[in-house]
């Protein structure tokens, strides 16, 4: 509430090539995700808070939040390293407790937090960046060729060389009736 009546903003960025172990320690979940080892590149981040009045009257606060990151992911068509980059800009608007928030969330159109005496911004931060995380990452177009064929040349030719498995019968049907 504090941070919000004084309109501060908070921004930073964490990089790979600054300092990749503050990096891996503060963002270890979005680290997990990557299928390369260091293959979080950078995180850059901004918090603003301010106080809104609500339809009583009333200031509450929210919390604006932006961060953008690329991490490397397996390419679902190639399957090889894609950077996928993540975007997230989001509203946050508090209420008084975790009961409050639970009831207003599934019927307000903005996302509903309990104001905390104490909240832990990176935690929320990647939070958001894990939540953005396309179900099938991809390229936009794959490095190396890629085959979406379902048939196979080679074995449509080998099938037409093969006998059909009852043509044997068939010819001993035709010595059977004589």
């Amino acid at each position: 509430m504090a941070w919000a009546r004084s309109g501060m903003r908070l921004d930073g960025e964490w990089s790979q090539a600054a300092d990749a172990a503050a990096l891996a320690a503060r963002f270890p979940r979005l680290l997990a995700e990557a299928c390369v080892p260091q293959g979080l590149d950078g995180v850059t981040w901004a918090l603003n808070a301010e106080l809104r009045a609500d339809q009583a009257g009333e200031s509450v606060p929210w919390l604006h939040v932006r961060a953008c990151a690329t991490v490397q992911l397996v390419c679902q068509r190639c399957l090889g390293p894609a950077p996928v980059a993540l975007d997230v800009d989001r509203w946050f608007r508090f209420v008084k407790d975790e009961d409050t928030a639970a009831a207003e969330d599934d019927e307000s159109e903005e996302d509903v937090l309990a104001l905390l005496p104490r909240m832990d911004v990176g935690t929320l931060l990647e939070d958001e960046l894990l939540m953005a995380i396309p179900l099938v990452p991809m390229h936009g177009e794959c490095p190396v060729p890629v085959t979406t064929a379902v048939e196979d040349e080679d074995f449509w030719q080998a099938a037409s060389e093969k006998p059909h498995p009852f043509a044997a019968l068939n010819q001993l049907k035709g010595k059977a009736t004589r």
